[in-house]
């Protein structure tokens, strides 16, 4: 498969419905021109299941185990006293990853060329488990809001577990501190605003009938699933980007998986994240909205 041999390529991955790992190679070729543009010149850390969901996982971050074919390893001088970042820009890098049994692709918040300045953040919307699934888009209306009044554009989605992902583009000048600082301010804000519904602190205790507002992906070596990645989580979902005006006939973040994700692609008639390349600087203003000092 694109170039590349697929090793057991009848080992179940998921017992739940039987997926072979030759699947997950073959759903990863066919919707290479979907995913590649979310990890052309990015940093990827590969979530391994070598023996499938059911078995030891492991992320992978740098070149230093298994040589991963086609994958392209970096200038170590972007991460120094490592061994190389790697990159996924092809079709045979996709399915390589596959052989080596990398089902999930998360991406850093910057490009190898401007490593210093991420280019995004990400809010990870992560509910309480017992929350229904009307409270996520409730919630992820309100964050939405607060984002529109800080006028900040922002794109939708789908994590491929409970929660959403909202990712806002942002002009390259900000370093990683700031970026996060940022992204914290936002959590907290909104927290305070609505502590019935939001929490700012990480910790199962703390989201007991409430969505903690994960910002803390967004340091220098954090990752975030990329747009299209499959989920190493029983049906294998996918995350999948919406629009906007799609949030409201969501009934659930793992919608989609890799046995239906292409007839949504296939019915799609412009791009979910049409504008994307729109970018906002960080301002002095919408610090002070956020009551929040600058660092």
């Amino acid at each position: 498969m694109a170039g590349t041999g697929i090793s057991h390529p009848q080992r179940v991955i998921d017992s739940t419905t039987g997926t072979k790992k030759i699947e997950l190679a073959q759903f990863y070729e066919s919707i290479a021109d979907w995913i590649l543009p979310y990890l052309n010149k990015r940093p990827v850390a590969l979530l391994r299941c070598p023996e499938g969901i059911d078995g030891e996982q492991f992320f992978q971050k740098h070149a230093e185990h298994l040589a991963i074919p086609h994958i392209r390893q970096l200038d170590r001088a972007l991460d120094p006293g490592h061994a190389a970042l790697m990159e996924i820009d092809s079709v045979q890098a996709l399915v390589g990853a596959a052989q080596m049994g990398a089902i999930e692709l998360h991406t850093w918040g910057a490009t190898r060329d401007r490593i210093e300045t991420p280019d995004h953040f990400v809010l990870d919307l992560d509910p309480d488990p017992a929350l229904p699934w009307r409270s996520m888009i409730e919630a992820t209306q309100m964050v939405l809001a607060v984002l529109e009044e800080l006028g900040l554009e922002a794109f939708l989605k789908t994590s491929g577990g409970k929660g959403m992902h909202i990712i806002v583009p942002l002009a390259r000048q900000a370093e990683w501190d700031t970026v996060k600082a940022f992204a914290k301010a936002i959590a907290e804000f909104i927290s305070r605003q609505l502590p019935e519904r939001f929490t700012a602190t990480m910790g199962p205790k703390n989201r007991v009938g409430k969505i903690f507002i994960d910002y803390l992906r967004n340091s220098r070596g954090g990752s975030t699933v990329t747009a299209y990645s499959v989920r190493a989580r029983p049906g294998l979902p996918v995350s999948v980007p919406i629009a906007l005006h799609e949030l409201t006939g969501l009934t659930s973040s793992a919608q989609w998986d890799i046995t239906n994700l292409e007839q949504r692609l296939s019915q799609l008639k412009s791009d979910p994240w049409a504008g994307y390349s729109n970018r906002r600087k960080i301002t002095q203003k919408m610090w002070k909205q956020l009551g929040a000092k600058q660092p």
